[in-house]
């Protein structure tokens, strides 16, 4: 029986859901049940229990797996990757060998073949198994294989890829080299990776990918640091950037078709001592939109930001360092308040993501297309929203400001370490405080901070946090009877797991502050106030939550840690 037969002899999806499970397999070439687990009709774990009870095989956790190297030597590096298959153990003559796929049972006579040993098959869940694969053999490690042979065949004149030398552009083009980048690319998005980083050193390749906003390094095999030259000028190609060019940073884009999801990658590559080193800005294009109420704000700041966006004029700032989420707010702003009767142009540098009507420019500098130029030339486009992407500049605020005091509502960012601070910034760019006094509505301060792993986070008893308090920082253990009854505190755990790749942690949440401007607080930036003291009569007013006030909410529900907090708050 096929695959969707056996779900629906389970009574685990419908009829009609198998119809459109099927049209997507048919546009997309997918297996079915990959498709269904996709589209939401069932879980990995469902069809992985279905495709056991069929065919009488044992179901295992290859994530608490622990495999003996001799084991894993058994099967060669090219083989698993072929067959996606892994050996787990070998004991009197059998060779237990775990995969996801049942229906290709061709691959045990290949194996019975090469090892001598009786096969017994077992199944496991596909991700389970692509990791475990690139834990311990390395991603891409059956292609690097093949071209340490060619490179072999090279040297004794048999043609391939050379292991450095030669012509790059030739070397870049071979199959080898293209296959290899794509399996890098596709691990690091399967790894929800934002960032890709190609480092050369002196005797090694290292590459790294930013999860959730920390560096790790990824598992590839030593032998990838040979074709260093070739994997990079690869990725120059496909950025349509100058291979032959060596000295001068480059800056480019490619777009990548993986899954039926299309991918762009905003690349940068900068000449180094020992070749140069490349990163890649993953940037998923057919992502879905997140909408405000799914960013993790709490309600109070959620209704009053949503209450904001709806004026018909004045600069709603959003602060806080690089990849701490302000694009993305943003986004779910515009997306939230755009109509037919409503015009939105932004000026953007880069544009990450397309927003269904919105008009969007692409900041040029090679043609004098800034921000402030930008910014100029839109407002003769009759908008009614404006989102300028940074306010950089004295040319840039005053012309925001402006715009805002004609009847626009304008959007930006800011590097600034809370919301107070903004005006502290447009003052010290120049901009006059009579003007970013009457033209501030609102300013909205954030941060990302990691969410403990589902699969392996460790409660701990609210009686505990309570006897502790001293340990925690100030504020953060309630002193009301039942607040602390409400206590949800986690820490990661220890040794991770496969979900979170050995960190504790799994995706990421917004923190927020968001200061309203209110007359005592105009009067304030009228006084060229610093920043604090403009916090501190915010909050006697009740218009400011703080970062370390939503952050600690967070904590105490459970949906990160202290440390979390604590650490994206000193930033």
């Amino acid at each position: 029986m096929g695959i969707a037969s056996l779900l629906l002899q389970q009574g685990l999806i419908s009829r009609v859901q198998v119809d459109r499970a099927v049209a997507e397999q048919r546009a997309s070439g997918e297996r079915f049940d990959k498709v269904a687990v996709r589209l939401g009709y069932v879980t990995r774990e469902q069809v992985l229990s279905v495709l056991g009870e069929q065919f009488h095989m044992p179901i295992v956790d290859l994530t608490s797996t622990r495999v003996e190297p001799e084991v894993l030597a058994t099967l060669p590096a090219k083989l698993v990757h072929k067959q996606s298959c892994v050996p787990i153990a070998r004991r009197d003559g059998v060779l237990t060998v775990a995969t996801s796929d049942p229906f290709e049972i061709s691959v045990l006579d290949e194996l019975k073949l090469l090892t001598g040993c009786t096969i017994d098959v077992v199944l496991a869940d596909e991700e389970e198994l692509r990791g475990f694969i690139a834990k311990h053999y390395g991603v891409g490690a059956s292609t690097l294989d093949e071209m340490v042979d060619s490179a072999g065949d090279e040297a004794a004149g048999g043609g391939g890829v050379a292991a450095g030398g030669g012509d790059e552009i030739e070397q870049a083009q071979e199959a080898s080299v293209i296959k290899l980048v794509n399996d890098l690319l596709a691990e690091a998005i399967a790894d929800r990776a934002t960032d890709v980083h190609f480092e050369p050193y002196e005797r090694e390749l290292i590459v790294r990918y930013r999860i959730d906003g920390v560096l790790q390094r990824a598992n590839v095999p030593a032998t990838i640091h040979r074709f260093a030259p070739a994997i990079l000028s690869r990725l120059k190609i496909m950025a349509n950037l100058n291979v032959a060019e060596k000295r001068a940073p480059q800056d480019g884009r490619i777009t990548l078709k993986l899954r039926g999801q299309e991918f762009d990658l905003r690349v940068s590559v900068i000449p180094m001592l020992f070749g140069e080193g490349v990163v890649l800005r993953v940037l998923s294009k057919s992502a879905v939109m997140l909408g405000l109420d799914q960013l993790g704000m709490p309600p109070g700041v959620l209704g009053a930001w949503d209450g904001l966006i709806q004026r018909p004029h004045g600069i709603l700032l959003v602060t806080g360092p690089t990849g701490s989420g302000k694009s993305t707010t943003l986004y779910a702003s515009l997306n939230r308040i755009v109509s037919d009767e409503i015009k939105a142009i932004t000026v953007e540098d880069p544009v990450e993501y397309h927003v269904p009507g919105v008009n969007q420019i692409q900041v040029n500098a090679k043609v004098g297309l800034d921000f402030s130029a930008g910014l100029r030339s839109i407002l003769r486009h009759d908008p009614d929203v404006v989102l300028v992407g940074e306010i950089r500049d004295k040319e840039t605020a005053e012309t925001a400001v402006q715009a805002s005091l004609t009847g626009h509502l304008v959007f930006s960012t800011l590097h600034t370490n809370d919301a107070a601070s903004a005006t502290t910034r447009l003052l010290n760019m120049g901009v006059e405080p009579f003007l970013v006094s009457s033209s501030v509505e609102g300013i909205l301060a954030q941060r990302l901070v990691r969410r403990v792993c589902e699969q392996c986070a460790q409660r701990v008893d609210a009686a505990e946090v309570v006897r502790h308090a001293a340990d925690y920082p100030a504020g953060f253990v309630p002193t009301g009877a039942a607040e602390r009854a409400g206590l949800m505190v986690v820490r990661a755990g220890p040794e991770g797991c496969r979900a979170c790749r050995a960190t504790g942690y799994r995706g990421r949440v917004g923190i927020y502050e968001l200061l309203r401007m209110s007359d005592a607080i105009r009067e304030l930036v009228l006084e060229r106030a610093p920043g604090p003291r403009i916090a501190g009569a915010a909050e006697k007013e009740g218009l400011l939550m703080t970062l370390r006030e939503d952050g600690f909410t967070k904590a105490r529900a459970g949906q990160t840690t202290v440390e979390e907090v604590v650490s994206a708050i000193a930033t």
